[in-house]
């Protein structure tokens, strides 16, 4: 078997992003951070919500499922399920994964599945053009708030440690070696682990451009940030002034949901012979 590259991950469908688009670095690095571990196309699975960030299913070489709007854990959840021998990723964006989505994204970190999940967080809704998301900020203007918004912005990395996330981490897309260091440690994680991708929307967010980001960024590692503390991750997510941390805010290992199923031990759920002839069941349900 030939060593992968990242043409091994391409398909022959060119990407339909905006120029300048944060969505380019964030496939990008999911090829790198693949190849760097090692997966061919056929190990991983990636299952995409709706939105800019669900393209990614035409230009990804793998196996691929385009679901419902915020309706990609689920299906990740349920894939992990039929074969955990599988690398099993869900790509999404802030509205469809903070939105639609919020509750699966709640309850899949409390189940602690095998699962990477990676949201692309531009704080707007992108694909219908520019309208506020769950992390907008207040007084962010669109057509759907042209006075700006009043709501405060949810925040992703809080909702994740307060619900018990083992592997919870920022990255940005105008910072890709720091961001696939944070990738690959998210995939070569046991359990559910989930990196919130800062990505820049060129197009319909005029605010939280590249430059914006730069100047309030940094790195927790360059802080000797704790990342088995979960009090200093609580403080780093929760900081009230202008900096923004990047990085891995919250490491543990915790038993997956599929440790815990005694029927899953051994052979996948698909490689397992039924117990039972089905046959008259196919037959009623014709």
């Amino acid at each position: 078997m030939t060593h992968p590259s990242t043409q091994t991950f391409e398909t022959s469908q060119a990407p339909t992003w905006c120029p300048g688009c944060g969505d380019f670095a964030i496939w990008t690095i999911i090829k790198h951070a693949l190849v760097a571990l090692g997966y061919q196309p056929h190990h991983v699975v990636i299952v995409f919500g709706i939105g800019c960030a669900g393209n990614q299913a035409n230009t990804l070489r793998a196996y691929t499922f385009h679901g419902l709007h915020g309706r990609p854990l689920p299906v990740a959840l349920g894939v992990a399920l039929a074969n955990h021998h599988l690398k099993v990723i869900a790509v999404g964006g802030d509205g469809d994964g903070y939105g639609e989505g919020l509750a699966h994204f709640i309850h899949t970190i409390r189940a602690n599945p095998n699962i990477t999940y990676l949201v692309h967080d531009n704080q707007v809704y992108g694909l219908t053009k520019g309208q506020v998301s769950p992390t907008s900020m207040v007084g962010f203007r669109s057509d759907s708030t042209p006075t700006g918004s009043i709501d405060e912005p949810i925040n992703p990395i809080a909702l994740a440690l307060a619900a018990g996330g083992g592997y919870v981490a920022r990255g940005f897309a105008g910072d890709l070696t720091h961001t696939e260091q944070l990738v690959k440690g998210a995939l070569e994680h046991r359990g559910f682990s989930f990196v919130d991708i800062l990505q820049p929307c060129v197009t319909f967010n005029h605010v939280n451009t590249y430059a914006w980001f730069y100047q309030r960024t940094f790195h927790l590692e360059d802080h000797q940030h704790p990342t088995g503390d979960l009090s200093a991750a609580w403080r780093e997510a929760t900081r009230r002034d202008d900096k923004m941390p990047l990085g891995l805010f919250y490491h543990v290992q915790r038993p997956t949901y599929e440790d815990q199923v005694p029927l899953l031990h051994g052979r996948p759920l698909v490689e397992q012979p039924l117990e039972r002839d089905i046959t008259p069941l196919l037959h009623t349900l014709s």
